[in-house]
């Protein structure tokens, strides 16, 4: 029997055939299924993303006339990455005009909204002269990042070195006192650069930090919707699991901790995110046709409850994609195309 080229979540090449290659998309979207408790992939669907992953070509993509809204994250850091000395400015003009990007965003290096606070005066203006070169939309975008409120560098106590102790009220208190100056930075941050003409605020990451993380980012939206009531608000998440680091934080009367996608969406949404990210993590002893289809089940029970945009996050471990620095492209298209055409997605 043939054998079929594909990947591993790691990155690395594997045989399989059609036999295993449908095995791993059953297994695949059985396992969020069952964790989230949203209906598995039918069988169409899951003969449909076979065809799509027994594709021999090195790049597959939709149909014409089936494309997507494409955003990016982190972009004015990412170009860096592979040693390219671009200022910031250009990065932008390249997303736009060589990658055909549709929206792009300025970013700092240290990718978080209580690290951008201090220089904030020299970024503003980069945005008012982003604003005068671009075409479509320019974000700004950081991390809540809830972690570097923490002590040796942060001003609360460490709930990492509280917990192992069994200080669990003491922890519980610091990540409540972390949440109130995280809100603070994000509101300030984000106000100072919509002010200086940004087209969105981008909360990239959210949840990293689990339940604190996803609650301040809840309550700055909250305040910047009633603030400036056109803002555009994108949510990116950490992971397709809210960790309950806290574990009895609730928002609008929901417990954050272990809400899935479909969950995260509703209470996004209600808070007044414009757009929201799903992020499903990659798993590296996988193969890329098993993440895909676990990618693609918990995405779709998204899509189908959200009434706002969802741009699936992927890349560098995220939507199906390998956990590398640059992910090869016959991956990259590979479970783009099966997220948009599985999924109904609004943008990736």
């Amino acid at each position: 029997m043939s054998k079929i080229v594909t990947r591993m979540g790691d990155g690395f090449t594997v045989e399989r055939t059609e036999a295993e290659l449908m095995k791993d998309i059953e297994d695949g979207t059985r396992e969020a299924s069952e964790r989230a408790k949203v209906p598995p992939l039918s069988s169409d669907e899951m003969k449909h993303l076979l065809e799509i992953c027994k594709t021999s070509h090195k790049i597959t993509g939709v149909e014409k006339g089936h494309e997507i809204v494409l955003s990016y994250d982190g972009g004015t850091n990412k170009v860096g990455r592979l040693g390219i000395n671009t200022g910031r400015l250009q990065v932008l003009q390249m997303y736009e005009r060589c990658f055909g990007a549709d929206t792009t965003e300025l970013s700092q290096v240290d990718y978080s909204y209580k690290a951008v606070k201090p220089v904030i005066h020299e970024d503003t203006p980069i945005m008012e002269q982003a604003q005068l070169l671009m075409v479509c939309p320019v974000f700004y975008g950081a991390m809540p990042n809830l972690g570097l409120y923490t002590q040796p560098d942060g001003p609360v106590p460490n709930p990492a070195e509280l917990l192992p102790k069994g200080k669990i009220k003491e922890a519980r208190e610091a990540y409540e006192q972390a949440i109130e100056h995280a809100v603070r930075d994000m509101v300030y941050v984000a106000s100072a650069f919509y002010e200086a003409g940004a087209d969105g605020i981008n909360f990239d990451t959210v949840g990293a930090s689990g339940d604190p993380d996803f609650k301040a980012t809840l309550l700055a939206t909250e305040i910047l919707k009633k603030k400036y009531p056109n803002i555009c608000i994108e949510m990116g998440m950490a992971g397709e699991f809210v960790l309950g680091m806290h574990g009895e934080l609730t928002h609008d009367g929901v417990r954050l901790a272990g809400l899935y996608p479909h969950d995260q969406v509703r209470i996004a949404q209600k808070a007044g995110v414009t757009i929201f990210g799903p992020a499903i993590t990659t798993a590296t002893n996988k193969s890329i046709p098993w993440t895909v289809a676990r990618a693609a089940t918990y995405t779709k029970a998204c899509v189908e409850v959200a009434q706002i945009p969802v741009h699936g996050n992927m890349g560098m471990g995220v939507g199906g994609l390998p956990v590398c620095e640059t992910p090869p492209v016959d991956a990259v298209s590979v479970a783009s195309t099966a997220m948009v055409e599985l999924t109904r997605l609004d943008g990736l």
